[in-house]
């Protein structure tokens, strides 16, 4: 009797660790970082799915940019990290992503919203994957005290000005509300790209291999006057070393400069910061010789192949991706869509104040602008390889420690050499 009773013990406890088994829920983690309140939003969008999929548990870690720029690509390299991430590098870290074409439901729809994108986040031109979708399109661009220019008595330059119009501009503004600069640029390679480009760079010569060409280095050399005539606030990028990202925002909001390059994800917290401080405004990207160009970029929701759970990641992906949750993402967090069906019917952006939605307007309206080559920068996998050492050597130029020519001389050494490292 005693091992008849010890025999159903054990069955009924392995039973029992059968049903916990069961029962328990796969789960998945999800890296988010958020310019306004882009995880916030995806947070609820998280309990609807997990009520609808009992079986899986999604984690939401939401964490600062600078652990998406600077951690996450390390985690992943030493072969770990969360199943899935919003991330900007995005050709950089594509050699990290996870191929779920075979588990989403419906690749032709996937293809149908966001095949205009889909080529940025394949590790090949030949690669026909889907490896997760853009959450948003964003384009680089200014915004401008507008509060500021009424009490200077300057006009604001029209769509068609250029850079050297807008600088002029911004100085009288600042010499006549006793700004300390005009102007200041996000330090950031990719912010620095919308205008190179304007100014005839075209980033990839006839080998699709990185160059820095005329226009490029013409760049260069304005941005570096500009900074030592005074035009330009030299905190910004003055203010750290290496190739470290400093946004411009905060002394817009602050006041201190009258005009700033940044982006469209900005809105949200121009909108709260600002409050009634000043009235702001987006205006159109600035003129070069050659175009009227940003950046296009944004972030992306993309898998990676740290999950151990990559049929829970791809019914995710597809919850998130769905038209009624993309319009409401794209909709609460006042972003410009990168889903083609969603930005053919267009966004309401009901809860937008005034400003929010004339902001989204100028961007909105400016994609038509990007260059050619500014969709061919963002797509290079390797773009970092000129983007960082651009912001270590310029931010050198700018504070005396070399020449423009010896700057120059180094972007162009350290990108060939970061080019050869990440194809070894």
């Amino acid at each position: 009797m005693k091992t008849k009773f010890a025999l159903s013990t054990l069955l009924l406890s392995l039973s029992g660790i059968g049903f916990s088994t069961v029962a328990h829920a796969a789960e998945i983690r999800v890296m988010c970082y958020q310019d306004g309140v882009e995880c916030d939003v995806l947070a609820e969008q998280i309990k609807r799915f997990e009520a609808a999929n009992p079986s899986t548990k999604v984690v939401l870690d939401t964490v600062p940019y600078k652990t998406i720029n600077e951690q996450l690509p390390v985690q992943l390299a030493a072969g770990q990290g969360p199943d899935i991430a919003r991330v900007t590098d995005l050709g950089g870290l594509s050699k990290y992503y996870l191929d779920i074409s075979k588990l989403v439901k419906d690749p032709k729809q996937w293809e149908a919203n966001f095949g205009a994108t889909q080529p940025w986040l394949r590790p090949s031109p030949t690669d026909k994957g889907i490896y997760g979708f853009m959450s948003q399109l964003t384009m680089t661009g200014p915004y401008v005290n507008k509060t500021l220019f009424d009490q200077a008595k300057v006009a604001l330059p029209g769509p068609k000005a250029t850079w050297d119009d807008w600088v002029a501009a911004s100085n009288q503004v600042a010499k006549a509300t006793q700004l300390k600069a005009g102007m200041a640029w996000d330090r950031s390679g990719h912010r620095f790209a919308g205008p190179a480009i304007s100014y005839g760079a075209k980033i990839l010569d006839a080998q699709g291999s990185l160059t820095l060409d005329t226009g490029y280095k013409t760049t260069i050399n304005k941005f570096v006057a500009w900074h030592k005539d005074g035009s330009m606030l030299k905190d910004v990028w003055g203010g750290s070393g290496g190739s470290t990202y400093a946004d411009s925002v905060g002394e817009f909001v602050n006041g201190r400069v009258a005009m700033v390059l940044s982006g469209s994800w900005q809105i949200n917290r121009l909108q709260k910061d600002v409050g009634t401080k000043f009235d702001w405004v987006a205006v159109p990207n600035p003129c070069g010789p050659a175009a009227c160009s940003g950046i296009p970029g944004g972030a992306a929701w993309v898998a990676l192949k740290t999950s151990n759970s990559p049929k829970d990641v791809a019914a995710f992906m597809d919850f998130i991706s769905a038209d009624a949750q993309y319009a409401e993402f794209t909709a609460k967090t006042k972003n410009i869509p990168a889903h083609q069906g969603l930005a053919k019917k267009g966004v309401a952006y009901p809860d937008a104040a005034p400003a929010q939605r004339a902001a989204l307007g100028v961007f909105s309206a400016g994609v038509a602008n990007l260059a050619t080559e500014a969709f061919i920068f963002q797509g290079y996998k390797f773009n970092r390889a000129l983007m960082l050492p651009t912001v270590t050597r310029v931010t050198q130029a700018i504070v005396g420690e070399m020449s423009v020519d010896e700057a120059i001389n180094k972007i162009n050494a350290d990108m060939t050499d970061a080019v050869k490292q990440a194809t070894k």
